[in-house]
């Protein structure tokens, strides 16, 4: 088959799908969020001719399954091992069993079965379930895979079934405060995304902290942790509330002991922990094996994305495509079932070119699949105060630092009011005018930050945009605890 200039759009879809644009893990750096109207526009222009072979485009199953190949040249997996190894390698520790799992699976957030508080028995039968125990290799939902490069698990915490669950279960426990008042989900609320709809932190005896509560979904993807990021690592960040007197005011030892004394905890960090058993940092580890589990799922925007390279299509290419590729066709009709039942409404589409255009160039920081650059940048948010929060500087102690802090995810934002390090915007329409007047002037104000003349109807769309990254969380079991 040859095509020339009119059908040169359907040849780039027939590229975009041999790499996986449309399901398949994909670096965040080259994928979701890259503007790629000029390309489209220019491959659409092209006077040229392309050949192509006979054999069609792959499958949607063929296309995960040529994702997962490996390249001439690659070194062998453990499941292929190297021709050249000698009986030397038997000595080896066998390689640990893994299991792929979607993250955002119910199964893994649910809890363990049964109603009430969890009995010894109930435990003891979940933790005899070898199942539980295998090493899980994550796969992330539509959009978020397109940063599976980006995740991050310490090789000394890989995540587990029954780790997730020992994770959610302190995580909701208000027994690790000094009073017994306030747990993880007390700033970090599900039915909040996450977060808390304070503009502070509320912890124990009411006392408020100075900043507001970040979410704690789409961990997985951060090394450093907080506003300023002065943890080092989500397992760092876990214990450091328990010993804020502001937070939950305790101190690590006397929670551990607290933690050991309850049979089915102990069971459970026996079990999981051999080694060691109850430790804070254990209790870090595991607490933040259930926070990486907490993802985003699709949004309407995911769902529009997947199908960006055939809005170019004429009729003529669509029953072109049907007759050569009926596989590809038929996903092309699946994207389309998926989008009208997920719709991005005319407002939102316009935001999301405003988003990641030139004219409000949103993604110099919400980029990548989780839409931030996990890096740290002064917008001037409070710093017009007597006494600024320095952010990022007070862990570095650089000059340039001053009054930086994390960008957050884009992904869910709705779901997280109010807004920025202090909670001092409370809409996402306040946020779109803090950047629409170029931020709070300050010495050391971002070079990103610039005046942006948007209409009211421009800053609306960009609200609408946001809102339509919205994507179900996974349920989560919240009350059973061990008794």
């Amino acid at each position: 088959m040859r095509l020339s200039t009119s059908a040169s759009v359907f040849t780039s879809v027939m590229l975009l799908l041999s790499i996986g644009l449309f399901g398949c893990n994909k670096s965040a750096d080259t994928a979701l969020g890259e503007p790629t109207d000029d390309a489209a526009k220019t491959t659409a222009e092209a006077d040229v001719e392309v050949e192509v072979e006979e054999t069609g485009a792959p499958s949607p199953a063929t296309l995960e399954d040529t994702a997962s190949e490996e390249s001439p040249g690659e070194a062998p997996t453990s499941e292929q091992p190297a021709a050249e190894e000698t009986d030397e390698a038997t000595d080896e520790a066998a390689p640990v069993a893994t299991e792929k799992v979607a993250l955002g699976d119910p199964s893994l957030t649910a809890g363990i079965p049964g109603e009430g508080e969890l009995t010894i028995a109930q435990i003891e039968a979940w933790l005899a379930d070898d199942k539980n125990h295998v090493v899980i290799d994550p796969e992330l939902p539509l959009g978020l895979s397109l940063g599976a490069d980006e995740i991050k698990i310490p090789a000394d915490n890989p995540m587990t079934r029954a780790k997730i669950e020992l994770g959610r279960q302190l995580y909701f426990d208000p027994r690790m405060s000094v009073d017994g008042t306030i747990s993880c989900a007390s700033c970090h609320d599900p039915e909040h995304g996450f977060a808390a709809p304070t503009q502070f932190g509320v912890g124990i005896g009411e006392q408020v902290g100075n900043r507001n509560s970040p979410t704690a979904y789409n961990r997985i993807f951060s090394e450093a942790q907080f506003w300023d990021g002065r943890a080092a690592s989500l397992e760092e960040q876990a214990i450091g509330p328990i010993a804020n007197p502001i937070e939950m005011g305790n101190e690590h030892d006397v929670c551990v002991d607290v933690v050991a004394k309850i049979p089915g905890y102990k069971l459970q960090f026996e079990r999981i922990f051999p080694d060691e058993a109850v430790t804070i940092e254990n209790i870090g580890k595991a607490i933040a094996t259930f926070e990486r589990a907490i993802v985003t799922g699709p949004s309407p925007y995911d769902y529009a994305e997947q199908l960006r390279p055939f809005e170019q299509f004429e009729d003529e290419d669509l029953a072109d495509l049907q007759e050569d590729s009926p596989e590809v066709f038929a996903r092309y009709q699946e994207l389309l079932e998926n989008a009208a039942a997920n719709p991005l409404n005319d407002s939102a589409r316009r935001g999301r070119d405003l988003f990641f255009g030139q004219k409000a160039n949103c993604s110099a920081c919400h980029v990548g699949a989780n839409l931030t650059d996990e890096k740290y940048h002064n917008l001037g948010v409070g710093m017009d105060q007597e006494n600024p929060d320095l952010g990022r500087y007070v862990v570095t102690n650089k000059e340039e630092d001053k009054g930086a802090f994390k960008t957050p995810t884009i992904r869910n934002v709705a779901m997280t009011p109010p807004y920025m390090h202090d909670g001092s915007q409370e809409t996402l329409l306040d946020v779109v005018e803090h950047y629409a007047k170029g931020g709070t002037p300050n010495k050391n104000l971002s070079d990103k930050i610039k005046p942006i003349d948007l209409t009211e109807q421009e800053k609306l769309d960009l609200v609408a945009f946001m809102e339509a990254c919205t994507g179900p969380l996974p349920p989560v079991e919240t009350e059973r605890l061990p008794e």
